[in-house]
């Protein structure tokens, strides 16, 4: 599954979505973690939607979305 090189880069994955999303205008505003979803749909068509293949791509964007959402309910509550 995942090396641990990718395992260290894990929690940052928010780090690099957040740079894009808090320099958008509100208008383009969309999801600050799509890049990750894009990168495993392609990651999917590229291995004939083998799941398996693509498990870091997958944990990549649950791992964003997550801190996302955190950030979101802290941002919302203060």
């Amino acid at each position: 599954m995942a090396s641990e090189s990718d395992q260290q880069q894990t929690p940052n994955t928010w780090g690099k979505a957040e740079k894009k999303f808090t320099h958008k205008p509100a208008s383009e505003y969309y999801d600050p973690c799509q890049d990750f979803a894009d990168r495993s749909l392609k990651c999917m068509k590229r291995n004939g939607f083998d799941k398996e293949m693509c498990g870091d791509y997958f944990q990549a964007y649950r791992d964003c979305k997550k801190q996302w959402l955190i950030q979101k309910k802290q941002t919302s509550s203060s």
